[in-house]
């Protein structure tokens, strides 16, 4: 799962952490300001001439840790740079205590929308270094500049530039498209045909229900964000999006956010009813095994799940599929929201020229296959793929699949709800996702959901970044 940390330890955590993190009135700068290929690779000679150790902490997932010590070492091999890697699945509990002592690691692999927030907090508070030269860096050990590996829109989006002033902070990791997961081989023994357009998808819920099944379930109300931004760049495109993300005022008043909201209203109607009470950090693979087993249609959820499932039972001639969002009208832009990562550097960290390297090195082609050859803890393949030109030629089986979305007429939805100042109780969250299990269960209607947001939405916007 992509997501899990005690909310309550963390709220003691931060309080403690960002105390002594102090806040500053703009985004971190660094004492290197080298944004041209030659300065850059002055400092990465002499980065590389000193007996430097760099602090490498990276959360540990689906893609196991092997992957992490393996990318350590080589990129020890081509620099002479030494690292010491912390990796842990409660990553923000193993390096949270050194933190409050001003202690901090030099690169933090750690993406958004982790419930525990660590990496927006230190967004919000302005903790994070500029890191815009890196795409002007030589990957080391190759000819390229890292600009030239990224595929494009990586670093145009509020996930790597989180602030809208053209700079990036985060570097993109570990990406993969996001969309409705299904039972192929299902659709092949009823003659089903998969919905294109929101219509088709209504009239092939009443055709499951009619042999108890389910349309729709989702392990988790976090993981409800990549279908809610899909689902806007559906209804309103690129305008529409940006505009929502940003909080515009009257958004929520317009036919497109009225369309959104009864799209999500009808689909709670056709979701399994046990979804709410295993919509939990303990509980969420039995609402993934609603589709294995045929009990529920579709899911929202990312390319990890063949991995995170592959042990699990399954129903006879189970084949992962997956598709994009169905359109509002025939013919309409169809999109999967491509969900990735990041890693970035502290703003306190020690050694932020030789971070820089490291994350400049992540690109390499050997770092990138590396990842995309990673193995769990099991021996079983579990590829964390780079947002690298090229990527796919590396790729096999399921993934090959998956990766092929965009060549098949879909469109990628990047990007998320816009950086604002700490509300006390506010979070983006338990807006705009958390109230998708009382939707479902009856206790919440699209109307009331709807009337909740916007005067939050007032407040994230007055307090934007």
């Amino acid at each position: 799962m992509k997501r899990r940390i005690s909310l309550a330890l963390v709220a003691a955590m931060m309080l403690a952490m960002f105390a002594g993190c102090g806040n500053s009135q703009k985004p971190a700068e660094t004492t290197n300001g080298a944004t041209d290929g030659a300065t850059v690779g002055a400092t990465t000679e002499a980065a590389a001439n000193t007996d430097v150790t760099i602090k490498v902490a990276a959360i540990e997932t689906a893609y196991g840790s092997q992957c992490w010590k393996d990318v350590c070492d080589a990129f020890t091999d081509v620099t002479g740079i030494k690292v010491e890697l912390t990796t842990n699945k409660n990553l923000e509990d193993e390096i949270g205590p050194a933190m409050q002592g001003g202690e901090f690691p030099d690169v933090i692999h750690l993406a958004t929308g982790r419930p525990a927030g660590l990496t927006e907090q230190f967004i919000k508070d302005n903790n994070i270094a500029e890191i815009t030269d890196v795409l002007s860096m030589t990957v080391p050990g190759e000819d390229k500049k890292v600009s030239e590996k990224i595929a494009g829109g990586f670093t145009e989006t509020s996930l790597t530039n989180p602030y809208g002033d053209g700079k990036t902070y985060l570097a993109p990791m570990f990406y993969g498209p996001c969309g409705l997961f299904y039972n192929a081989g299902l659709f092949e023994e009823k003659g089903w045909t998969v919905p294109t357009t929101w219509d088709e998808m209504w009239e092939l819920g009443e055709k499951a229900k009619a042999e108890g099944i389910y349309l729709f379930t989702y392990p988790t109300a976090g993981y409800f964000d990549t279908f809610l931004y899909a689902l806007m760049y559906t209804v309103g495109g690129p305008e529409f999006f940006d505009k929502a993300t940003r909080y515009e005022e009257g958004i929520w008043d317009t036919e497109e956010a009225k369309t959104c909201f009864e799209i999500i209203g009808k689909l709670a109607s056709y979701t399994n009813p046990i979804t709410p009470a295993q919509a939990n950090n303990q509980d969420f693979t039995q609402n993934q095994q609603l589709v294995l087993d045929n009990k529920a249609l579709f899911m929202p959820n990312g390319t990890w799940i063949v991995g995170e499932m592959a042990q699990a039972p399954r129903a006879e001639g189970f084949k992962w599929g997956m598709t994009a969002l169905p359109t509002v009208k025939e013919g309409g832009d169809r999109y999967s929201y491509c969900w990735f990562e990041q890693a970035w550097i502290p703003a306190g960290a020690e050694n932020v020229d030789a971070a820089k390297q490291f994350i400049a090195f992540l690109y390499s082609d050997t770092a990138c296959e590396i990842f995309a050859n990673a193995t769990n803890d099991k021996g079983e393949p579990t590829p964390a793929i780079q947002p690298v030109l090229g990527i796919a030629d590396m790729l096999q089986g399921d993934n090959k699949l998956f990766y092929s979305i965009y060549d098949n007429g879909a469109k990628s939805a990047m990007g998320n709800f816009a950086a604002f100042q700490a509300i006390p109780g506010v979070e983006v969250a338990s807006v705009f996702f958390d109230p998708i299990n009382s939707l479902v269960s009856g206790e919440l209607t699209v109307e009331q959901w709807l009337e909740n947001i916007k005067p939050v939405s007032d407040q994230m916007r007055a307090n934007l970044k």
